[in-house]
């Protein structure tokens, strides 16, 4: 999940919440929209292979 920030980055959040803090996890902050969803496409493919 990418959301906008305030300071006009975009973070990438896990999906689902974390089971102890009931937060979903930063998994890392990004200048562009762009490299966000590139960076995206790479957690979930390492996820999978």
């Amino acid at each position: 999940m990418i959301r906008k920030l305030k300071t006009g980055k975009y973070r990438i959040y896990s999906r689902h919440p974390d089971k102890k803090t009931g937060k979903r996890k930063n998994l890392g902050t990004f200048d562009s929209l762009e490299a966000a969803r590139k960076h995206e496409k790479e957690i979930q493919y390492f996820k999978h292979h």
